[in-house]
């Protein structure tokens, strides 16, 4: 793979770096066929070839680079986020405010709030420029919380007017003495997501990861969200220390990422781009090992690690123990949960790591929606292919599909499989589910999933929501959908994408029906 630039301020986009598509319907087999993985982290010549993707007339909404640099950036602890845009840029702040409080609390850490400012751009300053606005509020922002660090992230709006936010974050690197970092990060620039935690994780790497590290041997990297720290009673079996990265992490735990002996995390979509890079400029290994679902991806992972560690031994002994107390329990979970039905809603990798768990559980998974798909991770190791991971250890998933969280797709989505249930990490698509008589399972905490004890938790989570199934019977029957009869007799998610003309066809004769009733 190429090796990640850290000379520039800009993260080279998913479109364009790893090929990530954000439409896309067949199955599992089909997709990492086309997806030639393998080709892709070799380098081979026809590896650079576009995977073909779905477009769609028109979204009904989807997520935003900014977004994702506000839910990373703006959650470690001792660091200001300036986010340089309209103040409707900022909306997501409260919501991200919520998430980080609960997770210093669920992590036994003193809670407090959000450290992120808007410059709150104004007409006056779309046309005349708003430096100095930016930089009064780098000062306010350093003489209000005195951070260890000031992030300043771009927007659409900046990116428009085309504001240096490089010059000024270098301007008070020197004045203030602490890191100004730059994130560029405008929306229109990539169509997915994921490019806004590449785009913090390049900062970090450029500008705060310690460049002279004194290696610590028993210290791992966690990169992962605001969940539970289901890690550190793991690793403490094996005689590692955890440094959690990037949300709720402090400004030290991230300067000491180079000093770690590998990184791990519970999804490569997440990960990736910070891994490869520690690897590639600091020489901390990421651990090569499929994503730590189910018993065989689990095992793998833990081997892994201790082959990295030198804690062979240790490993073995966890394997042996978790193993024999896991297993008597996942037996039972299966009788109870035989013949029913499962559908995941969530990220890529976090989506292949969930079916694995649902099939460890015996239960059918025939269709999955994920939001995006990367052919390959910035690593390019085989290992890490968690798609084909899944499907080569837990068969095919026939229907799966790509959609970055299209409303009107997820009725048929659900209908052409029919599940008992749906795992959701964006929660936005369940009360669609529950129109339908689908009950939902929101995974906000994305940690308690992993590992053997994810297993356990999972099961019993799907127990729980199925004995709630009347309640989603009568909401049912007592809700009406929001689409036309002609849309909810599609079985087709894709259909306005691939005859575009039918959109128009059916407005114009709904413009009509509507003038006929005028008149």
């Amino acid at each position: 793979m190429k090796e990640i630039n850290l000379n520039v301020a800009e993260v080279e986009k998913r479109e364009t770096r790893l090929g990530t598509i954000i439409a896309w319907d067949g199955n599992a087999e089909e997709l990492i066929e086309q997806s030639d993985y393998k080709g892709r982290g070799c380098g081979k010549k026809n590896s650079g070839c576009r995977l073909c993707e779905i477009e769609g007339p028109f979204a009904q909404g989807a997520g935003c680079s900014e977004e994702m640099v506000e839910c990373q950036a703006g959650q470690i602890r001792d660091a200001v986020l300036i986010q340089h845009s309209p103040i409707g840029c900022g909306a997501g702040q409260v919501g991200n405010n919520r998430l980080f409080r609960f997770g210093l609390a669920t992590r036994n850490l003193p809670i407090e709030n959000v450290k992120i400012i808007s410059t709150n751009l104004l007409e006056g300053d779309m046309v005349f420029g708003a430096t100095k606005k930016l930089k009064q509020t780098v000062e306010d922002a350093y003489k209000r919380y005195k951070p260890k660090t000031i992030f300043i992230v771009s927007s659409c709006a900046t990116g428009i007017i085309g504001e240096d936010i490089e010059s000024v974050a270098s301007e008070y690197e020197k004045k203030l003495g602490i890191p100004v970092v730059p994130l560029i990060c405008e929306g229109f620039k990539s169509k997915h997501w994921t490019t806004g935690f590449d785009a913090t994780q390049h900062g970090i790497l450029r500008q705060i990861v310690n460049k002279h590290p004194k290696k610590q041997e028993d210290l791992i990297n966690i990169i992962t969200l605001w969940g539970s720290d289901v890690y550190t009673p793991m690793f403490k079996e094996l005689g590692l220390r955890v440094n959690f990265v990037v949300d709720l992490a402090s400004v030290e735990d991230l300067e000491r990422l180079s000093e770690a002996a590998g990184t791990v995390s519970f999804c490569y979509t997440l990960s990736s781009y910070l891994s490869a890079g520690l690897e590639q400029h600091f020489g901390v290994p990421e651990i090569k090992a499929p994503q730590p679902y189910g018993f065989k991806g689990t095992d793998a992972w833990l081997r892994e690690i201790g082959r990295v560690t030198h804690r062979e031994e240790l490993v073995e002994k966890y394997i042996v123990k978790e193993h024999k107390r896991v297993e008597p329990i996942i037996k039972e979970l299966r009788k109870k949960l035989k013949g029913v039905k499962g559908f995941t809603s969530t990220g890529s990798g976090y989506s292949h790591g969930l079916i694995t768990v649902l099939r460890e559980l015996g239960i059918s998974v025939d269709g999955s929606l994920v939001f995006h798909h990367d052919p390959v991770y910035d690593s390019g190791n085989v290992e890490a292919d968690s798609l084909k991971h899944l499907v080569d250890n837990y068969g095919d998933v026939k229907n799966f599909s790509v959609s970055n969280r299209q409303q009107y797709q997820f009725y048929s989505l659900l209908k052409r499989v029919n599940p008992d249930f749906i795992l959701i990490k964006h929660g936005g698509l369940s009360p669609l589910a529950s129109k339908l008589g689908i009950s939902a399972a929101p995974l906000s905490d994305e940690s308690l999933t992993i590992g053997y004890q994810g297993m356990i938790y999972l099961g019993n989570k799907i127990l729980d929501i199925l004995a709630k199934k009347k309640f989603h019977n009568i909401l049912k029957e007592h809700t009406e959908m929001q689409y036309t009869d002609w849309w909810l007799e599609q079985s087709d998610p894709y259909v306005l994408a691939k005859n575009p003309k039918l959109l128009d066809e059916k407005f114009n004769e709904l413009l009509e029906s509507r003038i006929a009733v005028d008149i």
